[in-house]
């Protein structure tokens, strides 16, 4: 049985957040119900998300108030990757940033100095998603960048999933800045390699012990496939199966929702161990 091969010695799961486990501000079916799952079977997992917008702490909370019983640990945003990686990998202090708390408070907690204009010489220009872009945010960003700030982005998503359908994400604002600028960005969130390495060192796991659930086949299929994940694609957000061969990008595992994969998950669980007990 392929669902058997697939699941069998899984040990460690990313889960992506926006599409897979939240439709917006609303819970997809079997986000509690997955989440707990994973809990009482003591798997060891990480909500990974390219959403810089929020922290970890607002996911935390969010899932607590549904009903999932989890931890900060549990947690890893492209948000808090971007700086980790920007403060072990480069020399600077200031900041241009185009982005909500998310970001900002990531690069706060690793000592950077946020700048809000072209009145300061800025060492980097990060740009994530933002809902209260400006022509001015791209303006300033345009300039630090041209005077040689170094420019990173959180995540290559054009767009990501809401209740009133698809709109503008942090990849729609860097290309905006690379446009205006002549520069291009370091991207960091998923499906770059940075994401996914920093995620299995957390969670203390070999890549082939580790699965990726994710509904969009760009990043957490993509990026779990080249980091020798398992990959699982959860048809309630961006893609479907029929986008499988559209986007020439294959998934090991495909199901409707969330309710299916612990269908799924337990029936493989329940076989090991009569295999155990034979």
């Amino acid at each position: 049985m392929k669902d058997a091969i697939i699941l069998k010695g899984i040990s460690a799961i990313m889960i992506d957040i926006d599409g897979t486990l939240l439709n917006g501000k609303q819970p997809l079916p079997g986000m509690v119900e997955f989440l707990n799952f994973l809990t009482n079977k003591s798997f060891k997992f990480l909500i990974i998300s390219n959403n810089s917008t929020k922290t970890p702490q607002f996911y935390l909370e969010k899932f607590r108030n549904f009903g999932a019983n989890i931890l900060i640990k549990n947690i890893l945003t492209c948000s808090s990757v971007t700086a980790f990686y920007i403060k072990q990998n480069f020399k600077g202090q200031k900041v241009f940033v185009i982005g909500e708390n998310g970001i900002i408070e990531a690069l706060k907690e690793q000592g950077f100095e946020i700048i809000n204009d072209f009145s300061e010489v800025a060492d980097f220009v990060v740009v994530g998603g933002d809902h209260f872009l400006t022509y001015d945010k791209i303006k300033y960003a345009s300039l630090h960048l041209q005077n040689g700030a170094k420019f990173f982005g959180t995540n290559p998503d054009v767009a990501s999933p809401s209740e009133e359908g698809l709109i503008p994400e942090c990849g729609t604002n860097i290309a905006a800045v690379e446009a205006a600028s002549g520069k291009k960005a370091v991207v960091i969130g998923k499906p770059n390699q940075i994401m996914f390495d920093w995620g299995i060192k957390q969670l203390g796991s070999q890549p082939s012990e580790t699965a990726i659930i994710g509904d969009r086949l760009e990043t957490d299929i993509l990026g779990g496939n080249r980091a020798g994940l398992k990959t699982i694609l959860v048809e309630t957000g961006v893609d479907r199966s029929d986008s499988i061969h559209l986007k020439d990008i294959y998934p090991d595992l495909i199901v409707k929702d969330l309710f299916e994969l612990i269908k799924t998950w337990e029936t493989q669980l329940q076989n090991n161990q009569q295999e155990i007990v034979s």
